[in-house]
């Protein structure tokens, strides 16, 4: 039975994630830093290992691989989820803010993949899906730390795979665009919702759901000449640039 280990699994994208591959029969691991959160996420996937760790922290993640050696002894697919976002001005942005970002953004992905490496080889391969966004695709206002450290995470998914293919396993990314979760849906504005319906093609949010569909796509063996790619799951937004509603058809 493969195994996947899902960071940032308490909500959002990330349990969805790991309710989609507990349906095509994945064994799963789920890590994150909130307590509350994967206790939580933990009574709805009661199969699942908890692991309470912070991906930035190197002796965190060395303990979260132990925990995964111990309970199956090999790791099939690993979804680097954790983020964290935060949105202002450049000049209102400490290098604390930028920093406190890059940690867990980046720091986190380079961290888990470079630990799990051996694990993942072990059983002649497996694969990496690291959770970028769109913003680290096209660049937006008051979205400086946040923008960077997922389009640096969208290079580091091509380095990965370049270095790690020939071990077997394939790296790729996800692109979401926007996602209809519940802290997305309480801090949107009837405008700014109105504002990415006008701007998506498809008219609308994703779901978490949706985005966990295309995760699953890639850890899959339906994927398995599939690497070194970032997916935009975003609704088209990726295609469409900066136009005047006045000159549309």
């Amino acid at each position: 039975m493969k195994t996947a280990l899902i960071t940032g699994a308490a909500r959002g994208i990330g349990l969805a994630t790991a309710q989609g591959l507990l349906a095509e029969g994945w064994q799963l691991a789920l890590l994150d830093r909130d307590a509350e959160a994967l206790a939580e996420a933990a009574t709805a996937l009661p199969e699942a290992l908890i692991i309470e760790a912070d991906v930035s922290v190197p002796e965190d993640v060395a303990r979260a691989l132990s925990e995964i050696e111990a309970r199956f002894g090999r790791l099939d697919g690993l979804v680097n989820n954790a983020g964290v976002a935060d949105f202002g001005p450049i000049r209102d942005t400490s290098f604390a803010r930028w920093r406190r970002v890059m940690e867990t953004n980046l720091d986190g992905p380079f961290l888990m993949t470079q630990a799990f490496t051996d694990l993942i080889a072990a059983e002649g391969g497996g694969a990496v899906v690291n959770i970028t966004s769109i913003s680290g695709l096209r660049a937006s206002t008051l979205r400086v730390a946040y923008g960077t450290s997922k389009a640096a995470l969208a290079h580091l998914t091509l380095q990965q795979a370049v270095e790690l293919g020939e071990l077997g396993i394939r790296v790729n990314a996800v692109a979401p665009g926007p996602v209809a979760t519940k802290l997305a849906m309480a801090v949107h504005s009837p405008e700014i919702i109105a504002a990415y319906h006008d701007a998506l093609p498809l008219n609308r949010y994703g779901s978490e759901a949706e985005i966990a569909a295309a995760v699953t796509f890639l850890l899959s063996d339906k994927a398995s000449f599939v690497t070194g790619q970032i997916l935009a799951a975003d609704g088209g937004f990726e295609a469409t640039g900066i136009g005047l509603p006045a000159l549309r058809i």
